[in-house]
């Protein structure tokens, strides 16, 4: 029976490991491996690329995103989660393996659908390097990329649209791009040669990188050096990679830092004349995975060390796993009276990682009566031992097997609080089976696919969902003690979003966890579970901003600024956007465009896309700023490379003109407002449409417009209704009919369209004897109402024109609609104008159309 000595328990444990600081650094890895394409010649190691690549990183503790064969969509999509995930990470890698080429200077990832077939189709289909890399600088503190994709152009066509400039394609390879301050950038070769996809399943790169980066405690500069010498022998020389590197910071990819860890048993009655004797030692734990090797740095010299009937010397090596076989073999006649012996060991794992143990040993002498009843005593005390180790291995097994947790994701590592049954120390966990998604952790390390915790550390075992992942995941381990069989425990790990996400989380939020809702989407229950989500979690300040989108929606304009100040002040950066919209349209606080381009600029520098396209806006037409086109057009082909449906419609009627020195190009437009149409927008559908209908950019097509306008319609977008009406008022692409557009223009105008408004009422007058007139006033008095822009001066004209009779039969029937009463003050059209506005405003309880 092993028992702790004390003076030397202290002794061992003075030995244990202090994990680095740096073993909690947030690192966050994003691999892509883009193999079937669709337009051109697929490749064939990206598919392999991204396995071996995506397992190294998490074997070096890397929260790993892991994608194959990306879409532009599906690029924008993941990506989204990935920067939601990088956010505050100390490192961000990107490791990308596919297609890629070089335009004027500026590097482009080829998606798998990427057809580039016409001179705009590069801005919405492919992938530009330095978006990428200024949102990851936004983000992280260091940033790490490494291009496998330096190859030919593989498209016929060599000329796109760059900014302002139709562009050239280079023939080969990648530009030298310039890092900022803490970035690397490698290369898979030289700026402008050509990589290669070599014989094996990997590429060149991909091969040695995967191989090489497993090297422990390597800087990353050293790594690359060797993956350098690797690929320049795989190739023959033709193949040199490449960096740029600014870091000022020291990155290793593969850090251990850990020692092996020793049980404290330290203590063993051994009997002399007993043959050999079992010292149960248990096997040292690496927490990092690994093999351990241990040294005997001092054999007891009362009898001889043994291991599988040879004898282990002083200064010999044994593998750690074999440490719990040794025996002890005392010759009769020694322990009498009762003698003191040790042994002291050194336990070494692969990376230099070291722990020494010491086992003191009593020996008594086993012979005569006496003997044999302190033989017969440790015999039942070894039992005892066997059976506790056995029932502490069950209950261990139980509190694990088929657990099945639900996970909130976007909240931090959450505890698992399984209520481990034992702390023995001779109770050890391997990670036999990683989750597929999500990160394992305990407060002082992240935990990879070979480590190993002890029984004392099991309580604070956590886990982090990965953003975007929704399926559950399944963790296995095996559990040890000493010599006992091991035993199989699984668990599952469900990841669930909150529901204040489900109720008011926002489109493209960077920060956000969920595909988001629209203004108007916003039920009236959100407030409730988003208060709720507050108090939860009160550092998270994305539920603070999702809290001031349901009181906002709510029309609890005081309390939602409040929130989404808040929010804003925690680093939540929709909520810096969301305070500029609130001043730029007078939303509880003065109209004040100054103040809201501020906090638009800022939320631009963060990468947000929604301030991006504000900002640029702001900046192209010089709303409250100096007009700066060329810096307004740039940031709303970011905020459209990010997939932000606003920007591309602004591109679309930017390019559809010509405005502010832009020269028109409806083909361009064509491009953006398709690609806006892709993602569902129904503004983007609304104004393709149109297009269709005049022939701008494409081929008129009036059944494919009026398809479009359906679709919009049925998507709720304001004006598609009325241009819908249109098209049966006029008989264009579909059979005239009349009371079908008047349904339509309705409709519009309830959607806060004026020129719906206005066109309803024309549709009236234009009935002669027959029309209503009061109908006619009514509709006339919502397009003045809803005209903010003053941009249908000829509706309040034809207003003027009715009697005061029509007038006030129209005043009535609008405030029968109305739930509380209008003032009856100012002129009839004045009271018709107000009733109208404050109709159309109860009918919309929402601080905007969308």
């Amino acid at each position: 029976m092993l028992r702790r000595c004390g003076f030397v328990a202290a002794v061992i444990l003075a030995s244990f490991a202090t994990l680095d600081a740096s073993a909690l650094e947030r690192r966050v890895a994003f691999v892509i491996g883009n193999s079937d394409y669709r337009e051109i010649s697929a490749l064939k190691n990206p598919a392999k690329d991204v396995v071996a690549v995506s397992d190294m990183f998490r074997q070096a503790g890397f929260e790993v995103f892991v994608a194959s064969n990306l879409t532009k969509l599906q690029f924008e999509d993941q990506f989204r989660n990935y920067l939601a995930a990088v956010d505050g990470a100390d490192i961000a890698v990107l490791y990308y393996s596919g297609h890629g080429f070089q335009i004027g200077g500026e590097n482009f990832l080829i998606p798998v659908d990427a057809s580039l077939k016409q001179a705009a189709d590069v801005e919405v289909q492919a992938i530009k390097l330095n978006d990428v890399l200024e949102q990851m600088r936004s983000k992280s503190k260091i940033q790490v990329i490494m291009l496998d994709a330096c190859r030919n152009n593989p498209f016929p066509r060599k000329d796109y649209w760059l900014r302002d400039q139709l562009v050239v394609a280079s023939g080969t390879g990648l530009a030298q791009v310039r890092s900022s301050l803490n970035t690397l950038i490698a290369f898979a070769t030289a700026p402008g040669a050509v990589a290669y996809d070599g014989a094996g399943d990997l590429s060149p790169f991909s091969s040695a990188f995967a191989r090489r980066a497993l090297a422990p405690n390597q800087e990353i500069h050293t790594v690359m050096s060797a993956v350098r010498r690797d690929v320049v022998e795989a190739t023959k020389g033709l193949q040199v990679p490449w960096e740029n590197s600014s870091l000022i910071d020291e990155v290793v990819l593969m850090r251990r830092s850990s020692r092996p860890s020793l049980p404290p048993v330290l203590e063993k009655v051994v009997l002399s004349g007993a043959g050999p004797v079992d010292l149960d030692l248990a096997e040292p734990v690496e927490a990092d995975g690994g093999t351990i090797t241990v040294s005997i740095e001092r054999s007891p010299t009362l009898g001889r060390l043994m291991l599988d009937g040879k004898v282990v010397e002083a200064g010999e090596q044994i593998q750690g796993k074999d440490l719990p076989r040794l025996q002890m073999d005392v010759p009769k006649g020694i322990g009498e009276p009762e003698e003191m012996d040790m042994l002291a060991y050194a336990a070494r794992d692969n990376w230099g990682g070291e722990a020494r143990g010491m086992l003191v040993f009593r020996v008594k002498s086993g012979e005569g009566p006496r003997g044999e009843q302190v033989m017969a005593s440790l015999e039942a005390e070894q039992k005892q031992q066997v059976l506790e180790r056995g029932i502490h291995i069950t209950g261990a097994a139980e509190a694990i097997e088929n657990r099945e947790i639900d996970i909130p994701v976007g909240v931090g590592p959450i505890p698992l609080k399984l209520n481990f049954p034992t702390e023995d120390p001779a109770v050890s966990l391997r990670v036999a089976s990683y989750p597929a998604t999500g990160t394992l952790s305990l407060p002082d390390r992240i935990l990879s696919p070979d480590s190993s915790l002890m029984a004392d550390e099991v309580d604070r075992l956590r886990y982090e969902p990965q953003i975007g992942a929704g399926k559950t995941v399944e963790v296995a381990f095996e559990i040890r003690a000493g010599s006992a069989a091991s035993k199989p425990a699984t668990m599952k790990l469900s990841p669930t979003v909150d529901p204040c996400d489900s109720a008011a989380g926002e489109p493209l939020d960077l920060q956000g966890v969920v595909p988001g809702l629209l203004p108007n989407e916003i039920g009236a229950d959100a407030v409730k579970l988003c208060e709720a989500a507050v108090k939860a979690y009160p550092d998270v300040a994305r539920f603070r901003y999702e809290l001031g989108r349901a009181l906002l929606a709510a029309r609890k304009v005081d309390q939602a600024r409040k929130a989404i100040q808040q929010a804003a002040d925690r680093g939540h950066v929709r909520a810096v956007f969301e305070l500029g919209y609130l001043y730029a349209t007078g939303t509880g606080v003065p109209v004040d465009r100054k103040q809201a381009n501020t906090f638009y600029a800022a939320a631009a520098d963060k990468g947000d896309p929604y301030g991006m396209t504000s900002w640029g806006r702001a900046l192209f037409n010089g709303y409250g700023v100096e007009r700066d086109t060329a810096k307004g057009l740039d940031l709303l082909l970011k905020a459209a490379a990010m997939g932000h449906t606003y920007a591309m419609n602004d591109l679309g009627a930017i390019f559809t003109e010509g405005r502010n020195g832009v020269t028109a190009d409806q083909a361009r437009a064509v491009a953006f407002l398709e690609a806006g149409v892709q993602r569902q927008d129904m503004y983007s559908m609304n104004l393709l449409a149109r297009n269709y209908l005049s022939g701008a950019g494409v081929e008129k097509n009036p059944k494919t417009a009026l398809a479009l306008f359906q679709k919009a319609t049925e998507l709720g977008q304001p004006y598609a209704p009325g241009n819908l009406a249109r098209m049966y008022r006029d008989g264009v692409g579909v059979e005239r009919n009349p009371a079908e557009a008047q349904r339509l223009f309705e409709m519009a105008t309830m959607r806060g369209d004026p020129s719906g408004a206005f066109d309803r009422a024309v549709l009236e007058m234009e009935k002669g004897e027959k029309a209503d007139q009061a109908t006619a006033v009514r509709f006339l008095a919502f397009a003045v109402a809803l005209d903010t822009r003053d941009q249908l001066p000829e509706a309040r004209t034809n207003l003027a024109k009715f009697g005061t009779k029509v007038k006030t039969a129209a005043l009535k029937q609008l405030r029968q609609e109305l739930r509380s009463k209008v003032p009856a003050s100012g002129s009839p059209d004045n009271q018709l104008v107000g009733a109208a506005r404050r109709v159309w405003e109860e009918a919309n309880p929402r601080r905007d159309v969308f």
